[in-house]
């Protein structure tokens, strides 16, 4: 498998490019900033360019088997950062026909329907006060997944802690409560997503 990897050089891309690695497949490394990747193989290839504008886009996905999205908003970056990046990725996967596509949001973008803990909608009414606009960016983004004809999944995360993989993770439609998972775990969820079937056209969640 060819995966192209957009957020590559980020704290939640750089696990998934070398896990990728590690499982035997090829990776295409989308990244602003090749430096700041740090990471060499012979499976490995970078394209620089910016998802934003639509810079590289096109190149980085032509030949994938299947796309990781595992961009983060940043205080410096554009409030909707999601919304057009994905559609961006989208547009261009559309074009050269590449259908599995796996994106990462926060848990507080819900379903229809959804039971929620206490825990949970707690953390997500202070998502509404402190972050609204990172908010609203995932959910404007995965509203536009959703009405795509891909192989897609959204994966759905809390607070994303720095910590190698462990393979003690849960996943599905489960009760998150104030509670945080290592991204080297998620990193292996959306990898093992991309590698699959799993999960298609589903929004699961992961916790710890």
């Amino acid at each position: 498998m060819n995966l192209t990897v957009f957020g590559a050089s980020g704290r939640t891309g750089r696990p998934l490019v070398e896990q990728t690695l590690e499982r035997g497949h090829r990776v295409t490394a989308f990244v602003r900033d090749p430096a700041k990747l740090g990471v060499e193989h012979e499976r490995l290839t970078v394209v620089a360019g910016d998802a934003y504008t639509g810079e590289g886009v096109a190149e980085a996905v032509e030949d994938a088997d299947a796309v990781a999205s595992v961009l983060g908003q940043t205080s410096s970056g554009p409030d909707d950062l999601l919304t057009v990046a994905g559609a961006n990725v989208m547009n261009a996967m559309e074009a050269h026909d590449v259908r599995r596509f796996v994106t990462l949001v926060g848990a507080g973008v819900r379903t229809e329907g959804e039971d929620v803990s206490l825990g949970g909608r707690v953390v997500g009414t202070l998502l509404k006060l402190l972050s609204r606009e990172v908010l609203e960016d995932a959910k404007s983004h995965v509203a536009d997944v959703r009405t795509r004809d891909l192989d897609w999944t959204v994966v759905r995360a809390p607070r994303l802690t720095q910590g190698d993989r462990t393979g003690e993770y849960r996943t599905g439609d489960i009760k998150l409560g104030v509670e945080s998972v290592a991204r080297g775990d998620v990193a292996d969820f959306v990898l093992e997503c991309a590698e699959s079937e799993l999960y298609v056209r589903e929004l699961p969640k992961i916790g710890s």
